[in-house]
């Protein structure tokens, strides 16, 4: 299995009747240390605007990322030319950077909402325990590409990966 930073993985019927029920994930981080991605295809409650220190912010989705630090916000966008300091997940995709540079931009419109999303949360395994998890039938890799974080609604991600995977 070759594992890498930027791949999408999908939960399996494994996982019914869990908080991981039709889950897309995208793999941000996989080394000597462990796999850390971020649930892409489940919205949070609230919008960011709703969160105390950025209530004079425009209304941008929240996801719920994962379980792991529910208290943190973290972000992903795939503007590089405008957000600084962001660290390279795969192709165009980015993790982090210039958080107070992004927030501006997006208030100003010159960043469009589709390019960026924040996560309450991420998903985390200690080494090996993911690849193990694999091993066992709970989380399918696919060959979707990173860009598909951006592309697809929420709503569909898990459905059309799943039916893409079963041909």
């Amino acid at each position: 299995m070759n594992l890498q930073p930027g791949n999408i993985i999908i939960s399996t019927d494994l996982l019914n009747d869990t908080k991981f029920e039709k889950v897309a994930i995208v793999i941000t981080e996989h080394n000597e240390k462990g796999t850390i991605g971020y649930v892409f295809n489940q919205l949070f409650p609230r919008k960011f605007n709703e969160l105390e220190e950025f209530k004079h912010s425009i209304p941008v989705p929240l996801y719920a990322g994962g379980p792991v630090q529910t208290d943190m916000l973290y972000f992903m966008h795939c503007r590089p030319d405008l957000i600084a300091d962001g660290q390279q997940v795969a192709n165009n995709v980015h993790m982090g950077g210039d958080f107070k540079k992004a927030v501006q931009l997006l208030n100003s419109r010159e960043l469009p909402v589709a390019d960026v999303r924040l996560y309450i949360g991420y998903c985390g395994w200690d080494v090996n325990e993911f690849e193990a998890e694999i091993a066992e039938g709970s989380w399918q890799l696919t060959n979707a590409s990173v860009d598909l974080v951006f592309s697809t609604s929420t709503e569909s991600a898990w459905k059309e990966l799943y039916v893409t995977q079963q041909v």
